[in-house]
Protein backbone atom coordinates (compact mmCIF):
# COMPACT_ATOMS: atom_id res chain seq x y z
CA UNK A 1 0.00 0.00 0.00
CA UNK A 2 2.51 2.28 1.00
CA UNK A 3 4.40 2.73 -2.02
CA UNK A 4 1.63 3.05 -4.52
CA UNK A 5 0.39 5.98 -1.59
CA UNK A 6 4.24 7.54 -1.64
CA UNK A 7 3.82 7.78 -5.80
CA UNK A 8 0.35 9.02 -5.96
CA UNK A 9 1.42 11.73 -3.72
CA UNK A 10 4.30 13.18 -5.33
CA UNK A 11 2.43 12.54 -8.72
CA UNK A 12 -0.56 14.92 -7.45
CA UNK A 13 2.08 17.36 -5.97
CA UNK A 14 3.61 17.66 -9.03
CA UNK A 15 6.62 17.65 -7.30
CA UNK A 16 7.71 17.37 -3.14
CA UNK A 17 4.18 17.20 -1.46
CA UNK A 18 4.25 18.96 1.65
CA UNK A 19 6.27 17.47 4.72
CA UNK A 20 2.72 17.61 6.76
CA UNK A 21 0.37 16.16 4.29
CA UNK A 22 3.31 13.38 3.43
CA UNK A 23 3.52 12.46 7.28
CA UNK A 24 -0.54 12.20 8.22
CA UNK A 25 -0.45 9.97 4.44
CA UNK A 26 1.87 7.52 5.90
CA UNK A 27 0.85 7.73 9.29
CA UNK A 28 -3.13 6.41 7.55
CA UNK A 29 -1.37 3.65 5.15
CA UNK A 30 0.49 2.21 8.39
CA UNK A 31 -2.88 2.28 10.43
CA UNK A 32 -4.81 0.74 7.51
CA UNK A 33 -2.12 -1.52 6.50
CA UNK A 34 -2.04 -2.49 10.64
CA UNK A 35 -5.52 -2.62 10.52
CA UNK A 36 -6.44 -4.64 7.96
CA UNK A 37 -3.97 -7.44 8.37
CA UNK A 38 -4.75 -7.87 12.14
CA UNK A 39 -8.68 -8.02 11.47
CA UNK A 40 -7.92 -10.89 8.41
CA UNK A 41 -5.55 -12.78 11.23
CA UNK A 42 -9.45 -12.36 13.91
CA UNK A 43 -11.41 -13.36 11.06
CA UNK A 44 -9.29 -16.15 9.48
CA UNK A 45 -8.49 -17.71 12.93
CA UNK A 46 -9.83 -20.96 12.76
CA UNK A 47 -9.13 -21.41 9.33
CA UNK A 48 -5.35 -20.48 9.83
CA UNK A 49 -5.43 -23.19 12.58
CA UNK A 50 -7.20 -25.88 10.24
CA UNK A 51 -4.73 -25.25 7.41
CA UNK A 52 -1.25 -27.26 7.70
CA UNK A 53 0.50 -23.88 5.96
CA UNK A 54 -1.17 -21.52 8.59
CA UNK A 55 -1.42 -23.17 11.84
CA UNK A 56 2.16 -21.59 13.13
CA UNK A 57 1.25 -18.21 12.49
CA UNK A 58 0.81 -16.48 16.17
CA UNK A 59 -2.91 -16.43 16.86
CA UNK A 60 -3.85 -19.79 15.77
CA UNK A 61 -0.86 -21.46 17.06
CA UNK A 62 -1.74 -18.93 20.38
CA UNK A 63 1.16 -17.17 20.69
CA UNK A 64 -0.32 -14.22 21.18
CA UNK A 65 -3.93 -13.77 22.59
CA UNK A 66 -7.30 -12.63 20.88
CA UNK A 67 -7.80 -9.56 23.34
CA UNK A 68 -4.66 -8.07 22.39
CA UNK A 69 -5.25 -8.45 18.40
CA UNK A 70 -8.81 -6.77 18.64
CA UNK A 71 -6.93 -4.20 20.74
CA UNK A 72 -4.09 -3.66 17.74
CA UNK A 73 -6.63 -3.57 15.64
CA UNK A 74 -9.14 -0.94 17.03
CA UNK A 75 -5.89 1.13 17.83
CA UNK A 76 -4.62 1.17 14.13
CA UNK A 77 -8.31 1.94 12.86
CA UNK A 78 -8.50 4.87 15.27
CA UNK A 79 -5.04 5.86 13.50
CA UNK A 80 -6.18 5.76 10.05
CA UNK A 81 -8.99 8.05 11.10
CA UNK A 82 -7.13 10.73 13.42
CA UNK A 83 -4.77 10.69 10.40
CA UNK A 84 -7.41 11.47 7.59
CA UNK A 85 -8.89 14.07 9.83
CA UNK A 86 -5.46 15.53 10.29
CA UNK A 87 -5.66 15.56 5.96
CA UNK A 88 -8.66 17.33 5.11
CA UNK A 89 -12.82 16.72 5.13
CA UNK A 90 -13.27 14.44 2.45
CA UNK A 91 -10.24 12.03 3.49
CA UNK A 92 -12.09 12.19 6.91
CA UNK A 93 -15.41 11.62 5.34
CA UNK A 94 -14.62 8.46 3.55
CA UNK A 95 -12.56 6.79 6.45
CA UNK A 96 -14.79 4.82 7.62
CA UNK A 97 -15.72 3.38 4.17
CA UNK A 98 -11.87 2.74 3.61
CA UNK A 99 -11.77 0.61 6.67
CA UNK A 100 -15.38 -1.32 5.72
CA UNK A 101 -13.40 -2.13 2.39
CA UNK A 102 -10.14 -3.36 3.88
CA UNK A 103 -12.05 -5.39 6.77
CA UNK A 104 -14.17 -6.92 4.43
CA UNK A 105 -12.34 -8.19 2.87
CA UNK A 106 -11.29 -10.98 5.47
CA UNK A 107 -14.92 -12.37 5.06
CA UNK A 108 -15.61 -12.70 0.99
CA UNK A 109 -13.37 -16.10 0.68
CA UNK A 110 -16.50 -17.13 2.31
CA UNK A 111 -18.75 -16.14 -0.53
CA UNK A 112 -17.36 -15.65 -3.60
CA UNK A 113 -14.40 -16.36 -5.92
CA UNK A 114 -14.27 -12.83 -6.45
CA UNK A 115 -12.30 -12.04 -3.02
CA UNK A 116 -8.84 -11.30 -4.78
CA UNK A 117 -10.70 -8.47 -6.63
CA UNK A 118 -12.11 -7.23 -3.25
CA UNK A 119 -8.57 -7.85 -1.75
CA UNK A 120 -7.14 -5.41 -5.15
CA UNK A 121 -10.04 -3.16 -4.00
CA UNK A 122 -8.57 -3.07 -0.67
CA UNK A 123 -4.98 -1.51 -1.73
CA UNK A 124 -6.64 0.61 -4.89
CA UNK A 125 -7.50 2.75 -2.03
CA UNK A 126 -3.78 3.83 -1.23
CA UNK A 127 -2.95 5.95 -4.17
CA UNK A 128 -6.21 7.12 -4.52
CA UNK A 129 -6.56 8.09 -0.87
CA UNK A 130 -3.13 9.99 -0.85
CA UNK A 131 -4.54 11.68 -3.83
CA UNK A 132 -7.71 12.63 -1.71
CA UNK A 133 -5.62 13.65 0.53
CA UNK A 134 -2.92 15.83 -1.24
CA UNK A 135 -5.69 17.44 -3.81
CA UNK A 136 -9.08 16.97 -1.64
CA UNK A 137 -10.77 15.79 -4.28
CA UNK A 138 -11.14 12.85 -6.71
CA UNK A 139 -9.47 12.60 -10.17
CA UNK A 140 -8.80 10.41 -13.02
CA UNK A 141 -5.07 9.70 -12.39
CA UNK A 142 -5.43 8.33 -9.09
CA UNK A 143 -8.37 6.09 -10.50
CA UNK A 144 -6.42 4.69 -13.39
CA UNK A 145 -3.31 3.83 -10.99
CA UNK A 146 -5.35 2.63 -8.19
CA UNK A 147 -7.09 0.08 -11.30
CA UNK A 148 -3.55 -0.87 -12.13
CA UNK A 149 -3.18 -1.32 -8.51
CA UNK A 150 -6.26 -3.40 -7.96
CA UNK A 151 -5.50 -5.83 -11.23
CA UNK A 152 -1.63 -6.50 -9.82
CA UNK A 153 -2.65 -7.08 -6.66
CA UNK A 154 -5.64 -9.63 -7.53
CA UNK A 155 -3.01 -10.99 -9.65
CA UNK A 156 -0.24 -12.19 -7.38
CA UNK A 157 -3.05 -12.99 -4.65
CA UNK A 158 -4.46 -15.96 -7.32
CA UNK A 159 -0.93 -17.33 -7.59
CA UNK A 160 -0.91 -17.18 -3.60
CA UNK A 161 -4.13 -19.25 -3.26
CA UNK A 162 -2.87 -21.67 -5.92
CA UNK A 163 -0.82 -23.44 -2.58
CA UNK A 164 -4.32 -23.91 -0.65
CA UNK A 165 -6.00 -25.53 -3.90
CA UNK A 166 -7.12 -28.41 -1.80
CA UNK A 167 -7.79 -27.15 1.48
CA UNK A 168 -10.17 -24.59 -0.04
CA UNK A 169 -11.94 -27.25 -2.20
CA UNK A 170 -11.87 -29.39 0.53
CA UNK A 171 -13.45 -26.11 3.51
CA UNK A 172 -15.43 -24.66 0.36
CA UNK A 173 -13.55 -21.77 0.39
CA UNK A 174 -13.78 -19.78 -2.25
CA UNK A 175 -11.01 -18.57 -4.52
CA UNK A 176 -10.39 -18.87 -8.54
CA UNK A 177 -7.89 -21.65 -8.29
CA UNK A 178 -10.35 -23.39 -6.29
CA UNK A 179 -13.00 -22.97 -8.88
CA UNK A 180 -11.49 -23.37 -12.03
CA UNK A 181 -8.19 -25.15 -11.33
CA UNK A 182 -4.42 -24.04 -11.03
CA UNK A 183 -3.83 -23.80 -14.62
CA UNK A 184 -6.43 -22.06 -15.28
CA UNK A 185 -5.81 -19.47 -12.37
CA UNK A 186 -2.57 -18.78 -13.57
CA UNK A 187 -3.63 -17.92 -16.97
CA UNK A 188 -5.94 -15.52 -15.34
CA UNK A 189 -3.38 -14.04 -13.60
CA UNK A 190 -1.27 -13.34 -16.50
CA UNK A 191 -4.15 -11.61 -18.34
CA UNK A 192 -5.00 -9.28 -15.35
CA UNK A 193 -1.00 -8.41 -15.31
CA UNK A 194 -0.95 -7.82 -19.02
CA UNK A 195 -3.99 -5.42 -18.09
CA UNK A 196 -2.08 -3.66 -15.04
CA UNK A 197 0.94 -2.98 -17.58
CA UNK A 198 -1.12 -1.64 -19.94
CA UNK A 199 -2.88 0.84 -17.31
CA UNK A 200 0.25 1.88 -15.72
CA UNK A 201 1.31 3.28 -19.32
CA UNK A 202 -2.05 4.61 -19.49
CA UNK A 203 -1.21 7.00 -16.42
CA UNK A 204 1.40 8.76 -18.50
CA UNK A 205 -1.23 10.47 -20.51
CA UNK A 206 -2.84 11.72 -17.73
CA UNK A 207 0.19 13.31 -16.27
CA UNK A 208 3.81 14.84 -16.40
CA UNK A 209 4.92 11.37 -16.19
CA UNK A 210 8.13 10.65 -18.56
CA UNK A 211 10.37 8.59 -19.53
CA UNK A 212 12.01 7.37 -16.08
CA UNK A 213 8.91 6.71 -14.95
CA UNK A 214 8.21 4.26 -18.30
CA UNK A 215 11.79 2.57 -17.42
CA UNK A 216 10.15 1.80 -14.09
CA UNK A 217 7.11 0.15 -16.18
CA UNK A 218 9.80 -1.79 -18.50
CA UNK A 219 11.21 -3.64 -15.31
CA UNK A 220 8.11 -4.45 -13.73
CA UNK A 221 7.28 -6.19 -17.17
CA UNK A 222 10.34 -8.43 -16.84
CA UNK A 223 10.10 -8.79 -13.45
CA UNK A 224 6.22 -9.77 -14.01
CA UNK A 225 7.16 -12.52 -16.65
CA UNK A 226 9.48 -13.92 -14.41
CA UNK A 227 7.41 -14.43 -11.43
CA UNK A 228 4.87 -16.24 -13.64
CA UNK A 229 7.79 -17.95 -15.03
CA UNK A 230 8.88 -19.47 -11.90
CA UNK A 231 4.83 -20.82 -10.45
CA UNK A 232 4.25 -23.61 -12.78
CA UNK A 233 1.20 -25.30 -12.29
CA UNK A 234 3.17 -28.62 -10.87
CA UNK A 235 5.59 -26.67 -9.47
CA UNK A 236 4.32 -24.27 -7.10
CA UNK A 237 7.51 -24.15 -4.57
CA UNK A 238 9.00 -20.42 -5.56
CA UNK A 239 4.99 -19.06 -4.69
CA UNK A 240 6.29 -17.56 -1.96
CA UNK A 241 9.27 -15.72 -3.80
CA UNK A 242 6.83 -14.74 -6.44
CA UNK A 243 4.15 -13.01 -3.68
CA UNK A 244 6.56 -11.67 -1.25
CA UNK A 245 10.22 -10.51 -2.64
CA UNK A 246 9.10 -10.24 -6.40
CA UNK A 247 6.19 -8.25 -5.83
CA UNK A 248 8.22 -6.19 -2.84
CA UNK A 249 10.50 -4.98 -5.72
CA UNK A 250 7.04 -4.36 -8.63
CA UNK A 251 6.03 -1.54 -6.02
CA UNK A 252 9.23 -0.44 -5.00
CA UNK A 253 10.20 -0.17 -8.42
CA UNK A 254 7.25 2.10 -9.46
CA UNK A 255 7.16 4.23 -6.56
CA UNK A 256 10.86 5.58 -6.68
CA UNK A 257 11.46 5.84 -10.57
CA UNK A 258 8.37 7.80 -10.18
CA UNK A 259 9.20 10.07 -7.11
CA UNK A 260 12.38 10.67 -9.18
CA UNK A 261 10.60 11.42 -12.50
CA UNK A 262 8.32 14.09 -10.78
CA UNK A 263 11.11 16.13 -9.15
CA UNK A 264 13.91 16.33 -11.80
Amino acid sequence: MLPFAIMSAFIASDGLPALDKLGWILVAMVGARSCAMAFNRLADAKIDKANPRTSMRALPAGLITTGAVWGFTLVSAALLVFAAYNLNPLAFALSPVALVVIMGYSYTKRFTSLSHLWLGTSLSIAPIGAWIAIKGQFDWPPMLLGLAVLLWTAGFDIIYACQDFDFDREHRLHSIPAKFGVRPALWISSVLHVVMVALLIGVTLLTDLGVIYLVGVGVVIIILIYEHAIVKPNDLSRVNLAFFTLNGVVSLVLMVLSVVDMVV
